[in-house]
């Protein structure tokens, strides 16, 4: 017994119509790579299932391009003038896009402005007020933190000075024992007084020697301990 005709109609259950594509679309790709070898046939094949999943077939003497020229040229037909035309439509709006803001740049450099009119003139100049204070407070902002910057490492420095000169005095006394002291000659001086509230940044210690007896009872003013 022959098989029976198949009803030819869309396979709603999905499962079987896919089944059904992959079973037929290999026997097509199967009889085009045969009438390419018996009968010297250049064939192309593309396919498109319903998932979007495409499939192709070119016959190894040829490409898909060089068939698709081959179909224009004796169907007379042009197969790319749509797609090129909107190519072109393309390339002319970006075009008239990249024109518009050279212009537009020019214009904010004081050029190509004779033939704004007054309204476009005072957008102009509120644009450019705007763009140089937002410049202004960008550049006041890095002043601020650059200065915010330098102070502490100012800060920082100071107080390692401070540290460093308290551990050498530190270890000075607990080496030798030198005597340290300050002897004011004028207890109303302004300069002495003002040296000693803050800390006597401007002054040094001196250090008497056991072996220096003739300096024990001499003192030094706020001038002679002071950096030249």
């Amino acid at each position: 017994m022959g098989r029976g005709k198949i009803e030819i109609k869309k396979i709603e259950n999905t499962t079987s119509r896919q089944v059904t594509y992959s079973k037929r679309r290999s026997g097509i790709l199967k009889k085009a790579r045969e009438l390419t070898v018996l009968c010297d046939a250049q064939i192309a094949i593309i396919m498109f299932s319903n998932t979007n999943k495409h499939y192709e077939y070119c016959s190894p003497s040829t490409d898909i391009k060089g068939m698709y020229d081959r179909y224009q040229q004796v169907t007379q037909t042009d197969l790319w003038s749509t797609q090129y035309e909107k190519m072109q439509n393309t390339l002319r709006q970006l075009k008239q896009v990249n024109d518009d803001l050279r212009k537009q740049i020019r214009q904010r450099t004081g050029a190509d402005v004779e033939e704004l009119d007054m309204d476009k003139l005072r957008d102009l100049e509120a644009d450019l007020d705007q763009s140089l204070t937002t410049v202004r407070n960008r550049k006041f902002s890095y002043i601020q933190t650059q200065t915010d910057t330098y102070k502490k490492k100012v800060k920082s420095s100071q107080e390692q000075y401070n540290t460093l000169a308290h551990n050498i005095v530190a270890l000075e006394m607990k080496e030798d024992h030198p005597i340290y002291g300050y002897v004011d000659n004028n207890p109303g001086n302004y300069e002495n007084t003002l040296a000693m509230a803050n800390g006597g940044a401007h002054m040094y210690g001196y250090r008497v020697l056991p072996s220096q007896p003739n300096l024990h009872n001499m003192g030094f003013g706020m001038h002679d301990l002071r950096l030249a």
